[in-house]
């Protein structure tokens, strides 16, 4: 029962950091659009707008961020025994795929631009903006990132490195804003630019996401712990095989083999098997099924059923 309490409590508090996290960024993100909007239209910079509809991005994503705690947050019911802690990886996918249509639409403006011999002229208050632009998203990236750790959320995570990747676009366009006045080509190339890192940003993101979503084979630390618990618990020689460890957002579903002598008596089986789920439900907070398989001693060999 207390087991359960933890759980819940600790649910709570993931939902009002992803909450707060969400909150945040949409207020600062959509009051930094509208700077960055603004000055890329006076400049006539394509590099600027890119930017600003990348900062813009990050209002959206941190919407859908909020939407993914909302309903991973839900209890487990009949539909879903697992609960809805899957909601948040979508989220990341969900994330992933609105900057890759963010960055292949400034990639397509910025090489037209190029082509065009297009250039912008900036002042001193694309400077200013992009400088307070650097520092607030350098500032939501830490915040995100290290509470996305803290709670073990990947959408968390995911939005981090998305503040983080307009904090470094931020920085290029402000560097190019400096040799704009040189070189007629920088808002072009500052936007192709800018694309290529939101296409990285995707990368990161998706590939993360989506290996989670897929799933992925047990690690060898966990295997190793496993192991251990099983060795501390029973007395009796016990082999494991067969690992296969299922993620739902807060909730892991683990199932394993282990290998027992065959003229054991079932009751002696069953018990061992169901102290051993108890023992990593109450280490690990995982919820195992445990399948005992017979050893047969035929004269000196040991055969497996």
């Amino acid at each position: 029962m207390k087991i359960n309490q933890k759980k819940q409590i600790s649910k709570k508090y993931k939902t009002f950091i992803g909450y707060l996290e969400g909150t945040i960024s949409i207020i600062l993100n959509t009051l930094l659009f509208g700077l960055k909007y603004w000055v890329g239209i006076k400049t006539f910079s394509i590099a600027i707008i890119a930017d600003a509809w990348h900062t813009l991005s990050d209002s959206l994503t941190s919407l859908v961020v909020i939407i993914g705690f909302k309903v991973s947050s839900k209890p487990a019911d009949k539909k879903h025994p697992y609960g809805h802690g899957q909601a948040e990886i979508i989220s990341s996918v969900i994330i992933g795929t609105m900057l890759a249509i963010v960055g292949f639409n400034f990639l397509i403006a910025s090489i037209q631009r190029f082509i065009n011999h297009q250039s912008a002229v900036y002042g001193n208050l694309a400077v200013i903006v992009f400088i307070i632009s650097v520092i607030v998203k350098e500032g939501l990236a830490q915040f995100s990132i290290r509470a996305g750790k803290k709670i073990n959320s990947q959408s968390l995570i995911a939005d981090g490195w998305h503040h983080r990747s307009d904090a470094l676009v931020s920085l290029m366009v402000l560097v190019g804003i400096f040799m704009g006045e040189y070189f007629w080509w920088v808002d072009s190339i500052m936007g192709i630019i800018v694309s290529l890192v939101i296409f990285y940003t995707t990368y990161i993101i998706l590939k993360e996401s989506i290996s989670s979503l897929i799933g992925e084979e047990p690690s060898e630390d966990f295997e190793a712990e496993i192991r251990k618990i099983v060795t501390n618990s029973v007395s009796r020689d016990v082999k494991l095989h067969h690992f296969h460890s299922h993620k739902y957002g807060d909730n892991r579903e683990l199932t394993f083999h282990i290998r027992l002598p065959a003229d054991i008596r079932l009751e002696d089986a069953h018990r061992i098997t169901e102290k051993l789920e108890k023992k990593i439900r109450e280490e690990m907070n995982i919820e195992t099924t445990i399948h005992a398989e017979p050893i047969i001693i035929r004269g000196n060999k040991k055969q497996l059923k």
